[in-house]
This record gives structure tokens, sequence and C-alpha cells, in this order.
């Protein structure tokens, strides 16, 4: 039986008419005879109609179900990422799959919900994260214990892991070394042998740190991580990086930059005995030291902030940059210090005392001066009856602006391997670094950290590595393509894709994948990243019921 369709024509006006009609044979050959005529039922239940007579099934709306949806757009991304460059490879010494797993687990959820351990079951539910991970969707409970005999898998490995990483990424090698340090701070008391109190980059000087000391390229992807003792001194770190990264990688000819913390004479002297190129910034006396030498017609005052000037001495060379950006700031962070150690002096001044005792008065004025920086810019006097008397260091504060917005850098390459021009953008590339630490910091969460032992804060502190490593290889890709959205924000965007189960009368029909969100569709596009989405991941279960 077929739906026909006929029309005819009366004026101005067309007429149709559907009718049901079927078709049959007889001894003179085939005929059709109309069954019923349908033209006055409405459109779609006409349509209705004539798909069922094609051989198409309909099944009452309300016997269809989306039984099951799973946040998964993030994961997808994540999931072929890690295909791609080489990480399952790179997991192979872990025996137990499921132990393989929940590593994988907690680097892709740092990415996408970086939170503790105790809390990853309850960022995971709703999301295809064990089935990506393969892992049983249906009964992975995301266990702390596994969590942590995972973490312990990579105790022993993290020297060939490193290695691996760095032949994935730098087949050629680098030229370029970005070496900076920074501190993570412990919630309790931590473990005794790394944990220990020291200068805190998190103004955080009550709570016991260990420091991180990270390596880059030149576009931030990490090379090295390792975890030291909260007080060790900056420059007692660089040799033991540069041993580091000779030996496991081979490098021999790269220039490393680094921060002033670690530009001690004896590193810098060790770097050249080594025949490693260096660019790193040097102290503010030596600055002054430099200026003072000059003659008058190349007095700061009269240069251009845009401009680098070279100088060598003793033959050391040396590059003076500044920008006006940073002479406004030095100017601004000036003035408040004064602002802020007058108003100081003020107080102290107008305190009524019981018993004068001057020389006391004197301390507390010099701590005061001392804690708000201000301490250079002042003479100031206690006199026999406690009275307090101040002046401003009119010299010190106009020479201190002449020098405002310069800084130094010092080198032991030559103008003709590096120039001027090439010495200040490799120091300006140390921000990739501080970016790699605010991605671990902050992004990725390293803190707050809660673990007792020293392998475990290590272990943990990997899993943050390799998380910012993995989105620092996305980025890069990306970059390549014109694209310069934050990977982790996108990832987190596109989890907002998800995979759904249909099933019809009790029985599962279909797996679909949503939309992809209008927003995000462009950049999909842009990245290669569509085809993705146009069905479901062949990772995905086959039944869910978690």
């Amino acid at each position: 039986m077929f739906v026909q369709v006929t029309k005819c024509k009366h004026g101005s006006t067309t007429y149709f008419t559907y009718l049901v009609r079927e078709s049959f044979r007889t001894p003179k050959g085939p005929r059709s005879r109309t069954i019923c005529n349908i033209t006055a039922l409405p459109p779609e239940t006409r349509e209705l109609i004539s798909q069922s007579l094609q051989g198409r099934s309909f099944v009452a709306a309300e016997s269809v179900q989306l039984t099951e949806a799973w946040n998964c757009g993030g994961l997808v991304v994540l999931h072929q990422a890690w295909e791609e460059f080489g990480l399952r490879a790179i997991f192979d010494f872990v025996a137990d799959a499921r132990m393989a797993g929940l590593l994988k687990a907690m680097i892709l959820g740092r990415i996408l919900f970086p939170s503790a351990k105790m809390a990853l079951v309850d960022h995971a539910r709703g999301t295809l994260l064990a089935a990506a991970c393969g892992l049983d969707q249906a009964t992975e409970d995301f266990d702390e214990d596994d969590l942590y005999a995972s973490m312990d898998q990579l105790n022993g490995h993290w020297v060939g892991i490193e290695k691996q990483l760095y032949q994935n990424s730098f087949p050629q090698g680098v030229s370029l070394v970005l070496y900076d340090l920074t501190s993570v701070y412990f919630e309790g008391n931590g473990p005794s042998k790394i944990s220990q109190y020291g200068h805190s980059r998190d103004h955080r000087s009550d709570r016991p740190q260990v420091l991180l000391a990270v390596a880059t390229d030149a576009q931030g992807l990490p090379l090295h991580l390792e975890v030291l003792r909260g007080n060790r001194g900056d420059t007692t770190t660089l040799q033991g990086l540069l041993s580091t990264l000779r030996r496991r990688f081979g490098i021999r000819e790269a220039v490393f930059v680094f921060d002033g913390g670690m530009s001690s004479k004896v590193n810098l002297e060790a770097m050249d005995e080594l025949k490693l190129k260096y660019v790193t910034r040097l102290g503010a006396r030596r600055l002054e030291e430099l200026l003072a030498s000059l003659p008058a017609e190349q007095s700061p005052e009269l240069w251009d902030r845009t401009q680098v000037m070279e100088i060598v001495r003793e033959g050391k060379r040396y590059v003076i940059a500044g920008g006006s950006w940073r002479q406004q700031r030095d100017q601004q962070r000036r003035q408040a210090r004064l602002s802020k150690a007058e108003n100081e002096l003020k107080r102290l001044a107008a305190v009524q005392r019981k018993k004068v005792n001057p020389q006391k008065l004197a301390s507390q004025v010099g701590r005061a001066l001392q804690r708000l920086k201000a301490h250079k810019y002042f003479d100031y006097t206690v006199d026999p009856n406690g009275q307090l008397q101040w002046s401003r260091r009119t010299e010190v504060i106009q020479a201190e602006k002449i020098r405002d917005g310069l800084y130094l850098l010092g080198t032991n390459a030559t103008p003709e391997h590096i120039p001027s021009t090439g010495v200040l953008s490799h120091y300006k590339n140390l921000l990739e670094v501080e970016d790699a630490f605010c991605h671990l910091k902050d992004y990725l969460r390293v803190r707050p950290v809660f673990h007792w032992r020293p392998d475990r804060v290590r272990n943990h502190v990997r899993i943050c590595f390799l998380a910012y490593w993995l989105s620092a290889k996305l980025e890069r890709q990306w970059r390549q393509k014109d694209q310069t959205i934050e990977v982790h924000n996108l990832l987190r965007q596109l989890q907002a894709i998800r995979l759904g189960r249909l099933e019809v009368q009790g029985k599962p029909f279909k797996t679909m994948v949503s939309q992809v969100p209008k927003d995000l569709n462009e950049i999909l596009n842009k990245l290669g990243l569509q085809p993705l989405f146009s069905q479901p991941p062949t990772w995905a279960p086959g039944v869910c019921s978690k």
C-alpha cells in the first residue's frame, strides 16, 4: 500500500487529494484500488501514515526516554590529545591497568576540575571521566586510597617520564632554557624532610613550604620540574639544574635565562666553565656602578626608555633596558612607600609615653621604616626629650628617580650570537615561566597541599606538572592555527557537550551527542576539532549506569 497524491485545479485554486491505495495482480496485469481517502486528516497524520506504509516504525512519545547523559566535550578533546601526544606509551611501566587509568584520571581532572583527591569522585559524577581513562564507568568509585596507590606508581620512574616527554616535544633539542623558582606553602606542618620555613613568594612566611623549580622552553612548554626544600637559597639551585639538564636531556649549547636571584658570582663562573651561555638580571648596586661610570652625555635622564644600551666593562657584556610603564610603576611604588612611611613617623611622634627612652624610640622608627621598605629615604633623630624629627633624603630620592624604569641584564654571549635586543627579548621570555607557575598554582591548583609523605608531595606536584604539560602542548598546537584562547577555559566550556542514551519502551535504542553550542562552533572548526563531535566517541561504554 502507498499514499497517492493527486491534484486538480478549479479556477485559480488547486486542490490536493490524498488516497491510500493498494496494488494487486490480475490475469490482465497489475491493478490498484483505493482503500480510503485521508485528505481530511491533519498533515502530520497523513505524513505518519505515508512513512508507516514505507516501512518505518513509530512509537508513542511517552515511551522514549533519555535515561543517561554525561558531560564529555572537554574529555573528548583531552583523550584525543593524550593519544596524539604519546602519553599512553609513557605510562606503560604501570602494570595494573586500573592504576594507569587512575593516574590519567587525576591528570585530566586537574585540567577540567582541579580539586583534592577526595573530591574527584564528586566532580567526576555526571561525566565520562572513568570511561575516558579506560575505567569501568558503571563501578569506578575513585577511592582515595586507590588514588594514592596510583600516585605511588610514579616513584622511581620520574626521570624516565621526563626523558620521554622531552623527546616527544623537542626531537631537535632546545636552544633556549628559561628557569625560575616559586614556593608552595602547606596547610599544616607538611613532611619534615622537605617542608621548611623560607622566603615565601605567596607572602606566607608563617607557613612551612617547598620550592618548585621549573625549566621551560621559550614558549613555556615545561622541560623539567624539581621539588626542593623550602629553605633552599635561590643561588644554590642553579648548578644542580644545569647538571640535571645536561645529564638527563643532553643539553649542551642552549642559552639559559634566569632571574637575579640565581645570578651569583659562583653560578655565573660555573656557567663560564661549562661554556654555557646565559642571560640574567643583575642587581641594582651593579646598575648604579655602571651608570656612575658613564660620561655626562650618556646620563640616564637623557635616555629614551624604549631603547636598550649595551656596555662592556672588563670584558663583561651588559645591557641596560627599561620602559615607560616600568618608570611609572617605580614612581608610584616609591611615592606609596614615602607616604606610608611619613604617616607612620607622624604616628610614632604623636604617641604619648610615660617614660622617655630615646634609644627605644629610634629602634622602633628604624624597624618601621625597614618594614615599609623606606629606610633609605629618611634621616631621623630622637633628642634626649624623646622628640622625633625626620627629613627626606632628597639626593637619594632624586638619584633613584633618574634610574626609574631601568634594569640591568648580563650575558656572556657575544653580540654575533645574541644582539642587544635579543638579550632583552630572551629575558622577557621569563614571563612564560611565570605563566607556567600561574597554571600550576592557580588553574591546576597545586595548593592546597595536605600530603604528609615527601614522595607523595612530589608526586602530587608531578601530576600537576603533567596536566600543565598536556595543556601547554595543546596551546602550542592551537597557536599554530592562530587561536589564542586559553586551553583550560575552552575545555571546561566544552564539557557542556553531552553524550546521551535513549531508550524506547525500556530497551536501549541509540547513543547521541548533543549539539555543540553555537558560540563554540566557529572555534572548533578553526581548531579542526569539529569531527570529534560528529558521533559518539569510540571509547564510550555500550551501557552506562553511573
